[in-house]
Protein backbone atom coordinates (compact mmCIF):
# COMPACT_ATOMS: atom_id res chain seq x y z
CA UNK A 1 0.00 0.00 0.00
CA UNK A 2 2.99 2.28 0.49
CA UNK A 3 3.84 1.83 -3.22
CA UNK A 4 0.46 0.80 -4.65
CA UNK A 5 1.14 1.15 -8.37
CA UNK A 6 4.29 -0.95 -8.47
CA UNK A 7 2.85 -3.57 -6.13
CA UNK A 8 -0.37 -3.80 -8.16
CA UNK A 9 1.70 -4.39 -11.30
CA UNK A 10 3.51 -7.20 -9.48
CA UNK A 11 0.32 -8.80 -8.16
CA UNK A 12 -3.36 -8.29 -9.02
CA UNK A 13 -2.81 -6.25 -12.19
CA UNK A 14 0.17 -8.17 -13.53
CA UNK A 15 -1.85 -9.25 -16.57
CA UNK A 16 -2.10 -5.59 -17.64
CA UNK A 17 1.51 -4.76 -16.88
CA UNK A 18 4.42 -3.95 -19.16
CA UNK A 19 8.07 -3.15 -18.46
CA UNK A 20 11.13 -5.06 -17.32
CA UNK A 21 12.59 -6.48 -14.13
CA UNK A 22 13.01 -3.04 -12.56
CA UNK A 23 10.22 -0.79 -13.85
CA UNK A 24 6.57 -1.53 -14.52
CA UNK A 25 3.80 0.41 -16.27
CA UNK A 26 0.44 0.08 -17.96
CA UNK A 27 -0.34 0.61 -21.60
CA UNK A 28 -1.30 4.27 -21.91
CA UNK A 29 -4.81 3.30 -23.07
CA UNK A 30 -5.30 1.48 -19.74
CA UNK A 31 -3.66 3.95 -17.37
CA UNK A 32 -0.71 6.36 -17.32
CA UNK A 33 0.53 4.86 -14.03
CA UNK A 34 4.15 3.72 -13.86
CA UNK A 35 6.14 2.50 -10.87
CA UNK A 36 9.25 0.89 -9.50
CA UNK A 37 10.70 -0.14 -6.15
CA UNK A 38 11.37 2.95 -4.05
CA UNK A 39 14.91 1.72 -3.38
CA UNK A 40 15.66 1.55 -7.11
CA UNK A 41 17.35 4.83 -8.03
CA UNK A 42 17.34 4.46 -11.84
CA UNK A 43 13.57 4.12 -12.26
CA UNK A 44 12.90 7.35 -14.15
CA UNK A 45 16.04 6.84 -16.24
CA UNK A 46 14.85 3.36 -17.25
CA UNK A 47 11.38 4.68 -18.12
CA UNK A 48 12.96 7.47 -20.16
CA UNK A 49 14.84 4.85 -22.17
CA UNK A 50 11.74 2.71 -22.72
CA UNK A 51 9.34 5.50 -23.72
CA UNK A 52 9.22 7.76 -26.79
CA UNK A 53 9.30 11.53 -26.41
CA UNK A 54 5.92 12.88 -25.36
CA UNK A 55 4.81 9.79 -23.44
CA UNK A 56 2.91 10.84 -20.33
CA UNK A 57 3.08 8.99 -17.02
CA UNK A 58 1.50 9.27 -13.58
CA UNK A 59 3.73 8.42 -10.63
CA UNK A 60 2.43 8.01 -7.06
CA UNK A 61 4.51 8.15 -3.90
CA UNK A 62 3.85 9.11 -0.25
CA UNK A 63 6.94 11.32 -0.02
CA UNK A 64 7.80 14.34 -2.17
CA UNK A 65 10.25 13.87 -5.05
CA UNK A 66 12.40 16.29 -7.06
CA UNK A 67 11.70 16.59 -10.77
CA UNK A 68 13.67 13.80 -12.49
CA UNK A 69 16.03 14.55 -15.36
CA UNK A 70 14.51 14.10 -18.80
CA UNK A 71 10.95 14.65 -17.62
CA UNK A 72 8.61 17.61 -17.66
CA UNK A 73 6.46 17.92 -14.53
CA UNK A 74 3.02 18.96 -15.78
CA UNK A 75 1.03 18.72 -12.57
CA UNK A 76 1.43 17.65 -8.97
CA UNK A 77 -1.47 16.70 -6.71
CA UNK A 78 -1.38 16.28 -2.96
CA UNK A 79 -3.62 13.35 -2.15
CA UNK A 80 -4.64 11.00 0.60
CA UNK A 81 -4.92 7.23 0.68
CA UNK A 82 -7.95 5.89 2.55
CA UNK A 83 -8.54 2.29 3.67
CA UNK A 84 -11.97 0.90 4.47
CA UNK A 85 -12.40 0.09 8.16
CA UNK A 86 -16.17 -0.14 8.23
CA UNK A 87 -17.76 -2.79 10.39
CA UNK A 88 -21.44 -2.38 9.48
CA UNK A 89 -23.08 -4.73 7.03
CA UNK A 90 -23.47 -3.13 3.61
CA UNK A 91 -27.11 -2.24 3.08
CA UNK A 92 -28.94 -0.57 0.24
CA UNK A 93 -31.04 -1.05 -2.85
CA UNK A 94 -28.96 -1.41 -5.99
CA UNK A 95 -31.78 -1.94 -8.48
CA UNK A 96 -30.72 1.14 -10.47
CA UNK A 97 -27.05 0.06 -10.69
CA UNK A 98 -26.04 -1.48 -14.01
CA UNK A 99 -22.79 -3.17 -15.10
CA UNK A 100 -20.82 -1.22 -17.70
CA UNK A 101 -19.22 -2.85 -20.72
CA UNK A 102 -17.22 -1.90 -23.80
CA UNK A 103 -20.36 -0.52 -25.42
CA UNK A 104 -20.41 2.18 -22.71
CA UNK A 105 -16.77 3.28 -22.97
CA UNK A 106 -17.47 6.42 -25.00
CA UNK A 107 -20.00 7.59 -22.41
CA UNK A 108 -17.65 6.67 -19.56
CA UNK A 109 -14.81 8.69 -21.08
CA UNK A 110 -17.15 11.65 -21.62
CA UNK A 111 -18.34 11.53 -17.99
CA UNK A 112 -14.80 11.22 -16.65
CA UNK A 113 -13.60 14.07 -18.89
CA UNK A 114 -16.37 16.29 -17.54
CA UNK A 115 -15.98 15.44 -13.85
CA UNK A 116 -12.22 14.71 -13.71
CA UNK A 117 -12.07 11.88 -11.12
CA UNK A 118 -8.68 10.84 -12.54
CA UNK A 119 -7.26 9.52 -15.81
CA UNK A 120 -9.71 7.44 -17.81
CA UNK A 121 -8.98 6.08 -21.28
CA UNK A 122 -10.27 3.57 -23.82
CA UNK A 123 -9.04 0.47 -21.96
CA UNK A 124 -9.37 1.62 -18.34
CA UNK A 125 -12.48 -0.52 -18.10
CA UNK A 126 -10.19 -3.58 -18.21
CA UNK A 127 -9.39 -3.02 -14.52
CA UNK A 128 -12.88 -4.46 -14.06
CA UNK A 129 -16.18 -4.20 -12.21
CA UNK A 130 -17.37 -0.84 -13.52
CA UNK A 131 -20.98 0.01 -12.77
CA UNK A 132 -23.15 3.02 -13.43
CA UNK A 133 -26.53 4.67 -13.08
CA UNK A 134 -28.50 5.84 -16.11
CA UNK A 135 -31.23 8.44 -16.50
CA UNK A 136 -33.17 8.57 -19.77
CA UNK A 137 -30.67 6.07 -21.17
CA UNK A 138 -27.77 8.43 -20.44
CA UNK A 139 -24.90 7.50 -18.09
CA UNK A 140 -24.98 10.01 -15.22
CA UNK A 141 -22.84 8.36 -12.52
CA UNK A 142 -20.30 5.56 -12.29
CA UNK A 143 -17.56 3.95 -10.27
CA UNK A 144 -15.28 0.95 -10.65
CA UNK A 145 -12.08 -0.71 -9.56
CA UNK A 146 -8.51 0.18 -10.48
CA UNK A 147 -5.39 -1.01 -8.65
CA UNK A 148 -5.45 -4.53 -7.20
CA UNK A 149 -2.65 -4.73 -4.65
CA UNK A 150 -2.42 -8.24 -3.22
CA UNK A 151 -5.46 -8.40 -0.89
CA UNK A 152 -6.44 -4.74 -1.42
CA UNK A 153 -8.72 -3.41 -4.17
CA UNK A 154 -8.95 0.27 -5.09
CA UNK A 155 -12.25 2.02 -5.77
CA UNK A 156 -11.87 4.48 -8.60
CA UNK A 157 -13.63 6.75 -11.11
CA UNK A 158 -16.25 7.84 -8.59
CA UNK A 159 -18.10 10.53 -10.52
CA UNK A 160 -21.55 12.02 -11.04
CA UNK A 161 -22.67 14.35 -13.80
CA UNK A 162 -23.07 17.85 -12.30
CA UNK A 163 -26.70 17.97 -13.43
CA UNK A 164 -27.45 14.93 -11.26
CA UNK A 165 -25.69 15.60 -7.98
CA UNK A 166 -27.68 15.51 -4.75
CA UNK A 167 -29.41 12.25 -5.67
CA UNK A 168 -27.11 9.99 -3.59
CA UNK A 169 -25.83 8.28 -6.72
CA UNK A 170 -22.20 8.33 -5.55
CA UNK A 171 -23.22 6.92 -2.16
CA UNK A 172 -25.23 4.13 -3.81
CA UNK A 173 -22.45 3.21 -6.22
CA UNK A 174 -19.84 3.28 -3.46
CA UNK A 175 -21.96 1.00 -1.27
CA UNK A 176 -22.44 -1.36 -4.21
CA UNK A 177 -18.71 -1.40 -4.94
CA UNK A 178 -17.86 -1.99 -1.28
CA UNK A 179 -20.18 -4.98 -1.23
CA UNK A 180 -18.54 -6.40 -4.36
CA UNK A 181 -15.01 -5.99 -3.05
CA UNK A 182 -15.80 -7.45 0.36
CA UNK A 183 -17.54 -10.41 -1.30
CA UNK A 184 -14.32 -10.99 -3.25
CA UNK A 185 -12.46 -11.26 0.07
CA UNK A 186 -10.57 -8.02 -0.56
CA UNK A 187 -9.97 -4.89 1.52
CA UNK A 188 -11.24 -1.69 -0.16
CA UNK A 189 -9.04 1.39 -0.44
CA UNK A 190 -9.03 4.57 -2.50
CA UNK A 191 -7.20 7.79 -3.24
CA UNK A 192 -8.57 11.33 -3.18
CA UNK A 193 -7.29 14.86 -3.54
CA UNK A 194 -6.42 16.25 -0.12
CA UNK A 195 -8.53 19.36 -0.83
CA UNK A 196 -11.66 17.47 -1.94
CA UNK A 197 -13.59 18.00 1.30
CA UNK A 198 -16.93 16.83 -0.11
CA UNK A 199 -15.57 13.47 -1.27
CA UNK A 200 -13.58 12.98 1.93
CA UNK A 201 -16.71 13.55 4.02
CA UNK A 202 -18.55 10.87 2.00
CA UNK A 203 -15.71 8.38 2.33
CA UNK A 204 -15.49 8.91 6.08
CA UNK A 205 -19.25 8.39 6.45
CA UNK A 206 -18.88 5.10 4.58
CA UNK A 207 -16.19 3.87 6.97
CA UNK A 208 -12.91 4.85 5.31
CA UNK A 209 -10.02 6.21 7.37
CA UNK A 210 -6.79 7.92 6.26
CA UNK A 211 -3.90 5.52 5.74
CA UNK A 212 -1.23 7.90 4.45
CA UNK A 213 -0.46 10.89 2.30
CA UNK A 214 0.02 10.14 -1.41
CA UNK A 215 1.53 12.55 -3.91
CA UNK A 216 0.68 12.22 -7.60
CA UNK A 217 3.05 13.44 -10.31
CA UNK A 218 1.84 13.89 -13.88
CA UNK A 219 4.93 13.99 -16.12
CA UNK A 220 5.86 13.92 -19.79
CA UNK A 221 8.98 12.35 -21.23
CA UNK A 222 11.16 14.97 -22.96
Amino acid sequence: MHNPVYNALLSGDQRLGLGNANVKFFDEAVSPFAGFDENYTNGFSDLHTLFPAGRKILYARPSRIPKPDGWQLNHEIEGLQFVYEGTKEIEGSFSNVQPLGKEHVAEMIALATLTKPGPFAARTIEFGYYHGIFENEKLVAMTGQRLHVQNYTELSAVCTHPDHTGKSYAHTLMQHQLALILQQGQQPFLHVRADNARAIALYERLGFTVSRQMNFYFMKRL
